[in-house]
């Protein structure tokens, strides 16, 4: 499984209408970012709003982005939730849903020990059948997993099989690969660091970036599997500037803030989270040339 993963894996938003998911633009949303060409799609990671969603709603997002997919692409779904027993019971429901693989980052309130974070994910693996990105972002979980803990994890955990490291610290994946020969797939989800990531062998890039400008991303990553470094170089130059935006102001208020303006209503973030303000319209519609 773990190699049917690879390159630009695109995070669709979740776009609501009258308090609910709307799945008839969430599948427009999925069908965009296969058409521009990305390598997997996966729903509910932090641009999907996952922390917002009850269980009703992250159960019909799960079905619709599947069904959207349609067996065209790898669907790598987030199933975090603040306690093993909810991460058991999404990762169940994905895997039963048809998902290739699922991503969990150790959400918790209170910091947890690296005993605590082996268990949570060993019971998560026992439940499934299909593989499980380890997702290191401690800006948003709460919780910092090393390297060292996550090849630990990968060695003595079955179904955990690949990485996702958001910290923005290059070391962090150069660690990984030096601990393993490079048997743990690694892919990076800090926009901004993409070019060095993908350069430091990274089997991809987990972006929202695609949904508004897909081909330079896209090109960006074949640029550098082909070697072209000064190419790559000229375009992460070119979508530099939108890749520190979007992270800057959070991804699901900027994103959607950019479909909306392409012609893609999805609708705006869910509470606490509102909706970009016109400064910030003004400066995404600049970055988008619309």
């Amino acid at each position: 499984m773990a190699a049917q993963l690879h390159g630009v894996i695109g995070y669709p938003v979740t776009p609501f209408r009258d308090g609910g998911i709307d799945t008839v633009v969430l599948a427009t949303v999925i069908d965009r970012l296969i058409e521009a060409g990305v390598h997997a799609i996966a729903p509910l990671g932090s641009t999907g709003e996952l922390a917002y969603l009850d269980e009703g709603e992250f159960d019909t997002c799960v079905d619709a982005s599947i069904d959207a997919v349609a067996g065209r692409l790898p669907v790598l779904v987030g199933v975090s939730d603040l306690t093993t027993a909810g991460t058991v019971r999404r990762a169940r429901y994905a895997a039963r849903a048809g998902a290739d693989a699922v991503m969990v980052a150790p959400v918790s309130y209170w910091k947890l020990s690296e005993r605590e974070i082996i268990a949570h994910y060993a019971a998560i693996s026992d439940a499934i059948d299909i593989d499980i990105v380890a997702y290191n972002n401690p800006a948003t979980s709460g919780v910092d997993m090393s390297p060292e803990l996550l090849v630990g994890m990968f060695e003595s955990i079955e179904h955990v099989t690949m990485v996702k490291e958001s910290t923005g610290d290059l070391s962090r994946m150069q660690r990984i690969a030096e601990l393993t020969g490079g048997r743990l797939p690694f892919f990076n989800g800090s926009n901004p660091l993409v070019l060095d990531a993908l350069r430091a062998g990274a089997a991809g890039w987990c972006t929202a970036a695609p949904n508004l400008r897909p081909q330079p991303c896209l090109e960006l990553y074949t640029a550098v599997t082909a070697g072209e470094l000064d190419r790559a170089q000229a375009l992460y130059h070119e979508l530099k500037p939108l890749l520190e935006f979007i992270v800057a102001g959070g991804l699901p208020t900027t994103v959607k803030a950019g479909l909306d303006m392409l012609g893609v209503p999805a609708g705006e973030p869910r509470r606490p989270l509102l909706p970009l303000d016109e400064a910030g319209r003004a400066e995404l519609r600049g970055l988008l040339a619309v």
